[in-house]
């Protein structure tokens, strides 16, 4: 049997736990963790200190495989982004005994007196920082596991310039009597300060929107609106200059935005489609190069309470460099001009997954096209022209026909991101 313990968050080891330390053949852990139950630790007992997972798996294998019992102590809760998978994996879950403690999150949530079921948590140990930072752009409550290279100045710095106001609550040591420290910074001052390495984990807060409007049914990550390609009336919009519903249904099914996500909307107009895939849990730049566009943006992105960040600039020229802004994984791009061929070019240099460009014209698809393929895209797409009901006296109804649009995209191969096949 494999009993793994949780500590590290302050409270003493219960009895059983402690009874557990004492009868074990061989105990892996952190350096802190061994320390901690020295004490208790029986003479004879093999101690190995938690680094790399493998060296310390193939050690426990030896001792499973010979009945004699081990102790692995973790911090906070193991089942909670920790060992306990691994071990799983390994050995079977019914060769573990796991004893949890309080998980980091959950103790750096209630240092800041907050509610976390509403909370989305994210970790950046071991892994890249970036869905972290689209997770942390997108949603107000986050919790962020931290790494080596992907603490609070890394994550401040990314954030320093997004969307909404946040606050980077940096809880350190958690547990530690004498060198717990919470403090609530702005993403700059994270970004300006050498945080060591006690950061146990980094609280992203929205802090005007902490506490869920309306109480939690399912915990974590929101399970996404009830409704998608919303009617044009829901958006503030110039002279019916908005990506009709029926092209936007699509388009968003050929995005795929989703938590995690960074979208770019170029050429964004009244923002309804950078809106859209914000509702649906992507981090969303829009580039408008209009100013009264701009600020329509703003406004549809506050009306449906998310997050967008806007440019105001023209593309290709104004978009966000690599120094400013992750590459996103998914583009939409609506109109262009003469420069739609060039606009298709910069961001399919960029585009992590897929690329869909609207165009009501037909001499500018092939062009788009040969951008596309040339950027190493599959390429595919739609022509899209829907008669809407449109009422007639005596209670009768009619087909409008509303414009024709050319819907064309590139979704790059392999498709993979992250270390996740998609």
């Amino acid at each position: 049997m494999i009993t793994v313990i949780g500590t590290g968050t302050g409270a003493p080891l219960p009895p059983d736990a402690t009874a557990a330390v004492a009868g074990a053949a061989l105990v892996v852990g952190g350096r802190r963790h061994l320390a901690a139950v020295s004490a208790a630790m029986p003479e004879g007992a093999e101690q190995v200190v938690l680094g790399a997972p493998a060296p310390a798996l193939d050690t426990i294998e030896d001792y499973v495989g010979k009945e004699r019992p081990v102790v692995v102590l973790a911090s906070g809760d193991p089942g909670f982004f920790g060992i306990v998978r691994a071990l799983a994996e390994r050995f079977g879950a019914g060769r573990l005994d796991v004893r949890p403690g309080v998980s980091s999150v959950a103790a750096a949530f209630a240092r800041a007196g907050l509610t976390w079921d509403d909370a989305v948590v994210v970790s950046a140990h071991g892994r890249a920082l970036r869905t972290a930072v689209n997770v942390c752009r997108a949603r107000p409550k986050v919790a962020v596991l931290t790494g080596p290279g992907a603490g609070p100045a890394e994550l401040g710095s990314a954030l320093a310039d997004g969307p909404g106001a946040r606050v980077l609550v940096v809880a350190s040591a958690l547990g530690d009597p004498v060198l717990e420290r919470v403090e609530r910074v702005t993403p700059t001052e994270a970004a300006a300060r050498d945080w060591g390495d006690a950061v146990s984990v980094v609280l992203c807060l929205d802090e005007a929107r902490t506490v869920a409007p309306v109480p939690v049914t399912v915990a974590g990550a929101f399970a996404g609106p009830a409704q998608w390609a919303l009617e044009e009336g829901e958006f503030i919009h110039r002279d019916s200059m908005i990506t009709k519903f029926e092209v936007r249904a699509l388009a968003l099914a050929r995005l795929g935005p989703r938590l995690g996500d960074l979208v770019w909307d170029i050429g964004a107009g009244s923002g309804s489609v950078a809106v859209e895939c914000a509702r649906l849990g992507a981090a969303v730049v829009a580039v408008e190069k209009t100013a009264d566009g701009a600020e329509r943006v703003r406004a549809n992105a506050a009306a449906h309470g998310v997050d967008v960040r806007v440019v105001k600039g023209s593309a290709p020229g104004d978009l966000p460099a690599r120094s400013e802004l992750d590459d996103p994984d998914a583009v939409f791009i609506g109109g262009g001009g003469h420069e739609l061929p060039a606009i298709v070019t910069a961001c399919a240099g960029r585009a992590r997954r897929t690329v869909v460009v609207a165009m009501a014209a037909l001499d500018r698809v092939p062009a788009v096209r040969v951008a596309l393929i040339g950027a190493g895209f599959t390429c595919d797409g739609v022509v899209l022209q829907s008669s809407r009901l449109a009422p007639l006296p005596g209670d009768a109804v009619r087909l409008a026909a509303t414009n024709p649009v050319f819907l064309v995209w590139g979704v790059r191969t392999p498709l993979h991101r992250e270390g996740v096949a998609l």
